[in-house]
């Protein structure tokens, strides 16, 4: 598998970044492991993990998926080897993650406390990109629309999340960090505000791409070309839907839509059911499997730094990895666009 250096860092990671936040909810601990040893065996370099994961996440669970990823870095060694990303949570249902500490805000405190917490969970003394998981300010997110201001809004300055951030990079505990969930309004705040206050500029963006929600391309897009800010894209297949398997009313065991009802983002309209269906004949027609079709695109887009897979099953990781070596010709490339104007992005 071919690795490519991530925007402006001198980071080298492949193509694929393997997703983790099943480990600890539909995957234990040796599944994941499995998984892990699988994907690194075949060129994948790249982890990507969040503190407050597994999904759904829940005071339970929280933070067992960095615990599983430290256990296999204890077991594998050759950390160096690997780019190992995580996240820090902002306020938003997960208040439990710091203890008794109820406020999730951006600041200093919080910052630092959950970087020291992922380190240890991780089994490791550095993070190779620290990323903020979603705004600490009201935003449409997570497949909401409507904006709607807030007169008395709590939000912690960005520049004061910057300069935490700052510190910890200075600190040698992490060394790139990105943002996830963001607007374009916020990812050129965070570059404006770190050139004006002599801050670490912002190496990439996570954001949810596929064929059912290219709301990225709106705006974002354009960012990320003009500003080297590469996006790593998850979700491409949203949450299982584009491949298939959903078609015609089944709910196929243990898969994620079929366990939990909060993962109805891609099933909510005819629009994204009809244009699931038409991308499934469409990969039929040209001997791939609709998951191939699905993830060959985001990994055709100029914009992709990295395109974040996710996986239940050792079958559904090789298929999904082995996308890294199809490239869709011009004739299925036209196909795709002539669909994504006829069902104009279902799911935003």
């Amino acid at each position: 598998m071919q690795h490519k250096k991530l925007g402006r860092t001198t980071l080298n990671v492949s193509p694929i970044c393997l997703g983790t936040m099943t480990f600890g909810a539909q995957n234990n601990i040796e599944e994941a492991i499995a998984q892990l040893t699988y994907a690194t065996a075949n060129g994948v370099n790249f982890i990507d993990t969040a503190e407050m994961y597994p999904i759904p996440p829940s005071p339970v669970t929280q933070g067992d998926t960095e615990r599983f990823i430290g256990e296999f870095l204890q077991q594998r060694g050759q950390r160096d080897d690997l780019v190992i990303a995580t996240k820090v949570a902002a306020p938003g249902g997960v208040n439990y993650i710091r203890g008794d500490h109820d406020n999730m805000s951006l600041n200093w405190r919080n910052i630092h406390k959950a970087c020291d917490d992922s380190l240890a969970r991780l089994n490791t003394d550095y993070i190779d990109l620290y990323q903020v998981h979603w705004p600490d300010r009201n935003v449409n997110s997570f497949g909401q629309l409507n904006y709607q201001a807030q007169e008395s809004e709590k939000q912690t300055p960005i520049v004061e999340t910057l300069e935490a951030l700052a510190d910890l990079q200075k600190q040698g505990k992490i060394r790139y960090i990105g943002i996830s969930n963001e607007t374009p309004w916020g990812t050129m705040q965070y570059l404006h505000l770190a050139d004006k206050h002599g801050l670490p500029r912002i190496a990439t963006i996570q954001n949810p791409y596929n064929l059912l929600n290219r709301s990225f391309e709106v705006g974002l897009a354009e960012v990320a070309h003009r500003e080297e800010l590469p996006l790593l894209a998850y979700s491409p297949l949203a949450f299982g839907m584009l491949t298939g398997k959903y078609l015609g009313g089944a709910k196929p065991q243990n898969a994620r839509l079929t366990l939990f009802e909060r993962f109805a983002r891609y099933t909510k309209t005819d629009n994204a059911w009809n244009a699931t269906k038409a991308y499934c004949e469409l990969a039929a027609d040209h001997g791939l499997s609709p998951a191939q079709l699905a993830l060959a695109y985001v990994n055709s887009r100029p914009f992709v730094g990295s395109n974040i897979i996710g996986a239940t099953s050792l079958e559904q990781l090789k298929e999904n990895i082995d996308s890294a070596n199809i490239v869709l010709g011009d004739d299925v490339q036209k196909q795709i666009e002539q669909l994504g104007i006829q069902f104009s992005n279902p799911c935003p």
